[in-house]
């Protein structure tokens, strides 16, 4: 068989507004994402990298396509989704967005109550037409990681996911060397401890290759 031809990778956190100085996100820096597209590029993949805000240069012979919020990330993974072989969303998505963004800038004062809504799954939407994708999903977890990673894997109808933990001495982001169990739906595991994310990126292609291939 072939291997797949064109990878879109999601990468980064999202903000989502309160009003037009202030947003909820997280601590997502993209640099999973963009070490990924440079694995599949130097592998020959056509890359589309869906990116989140990030202090990252876009990358050259990569299609780059920059969102800010969890709604234009969806919108975008829709748009692509069906031209691509595989899917690898590493991407920080916020779980939720504020009901309703101040146009204005909110003056301090106390208390200030916020409404939240929940942001749509967007790999749990687009899971339901994998077809012969290949799909891949990260999990990032304070506990119960490989519970929460199993439960994540066999919801999405992925064909792996990437389990990291974090707090206490666990900082998986930015260029720091992660630990972390890479599951398949096989219930296959193999955990990895201490590696770079260009490491990762590695065997997560390699990954993606035996599947194909099988």
């Amino acid at each position: 068989m072939t291997l797949p031809k064109t990878i879109l990778i999601t990468s980064g956190p999202t903000r989502e507004f309160i009003d037009p100085v202030r947003f909820i996100s997280n601590l997502s820096t993209g640099t999973m994402g963009y070490q990924l597209a440079r694995e599949a590029r130097a592998r020959n993949f056509k890359v589309i990298l869906i990116s989140g805000p990030t202090g990252l240069t876009p990358l050259k012979n990569v299609r780059f396509i920059p969102i800010t919020t969890a709604l234009q990330m969806r919108r975008m993974v829709k748009k692509f989704f069906s031209r691509v072989d595989c899917l690898i969303m590493t991407a920080a998505v916020s779980d939720y967005r504020t009901a309703r963004s101040k146009p204005e800038k909110i003056k301090a004062q106390r208390p200030l109550t916020l409404r939240f809504v929940r942001n749509p799954d967007i790999l749990g939407e687009i899971s339901k037409h994998k077809g012969k994708k290949i799909l891949v999903g990260f999990s990032l977890e304070t506990r119960d990681l490989i519970k929460n990673a199993r439960l994540k894997l066999k919801k999405k109808g992925l064909d792996f996911i990437v389990a990291n933990k974090a707090g206490g001495r666990c900082r998986p982001f930015g260029d720091n060397k992660v630990s972390c169990m890479i599951i398949d739906k096989f219930e296959n595991e193999k955990r990895l401890k201490n590696i770079s994310k260009k490491k990762l990126s590695s065997l997560i292609f390699d990954k993606i290759s035996a599947i194909e291939q099988a």
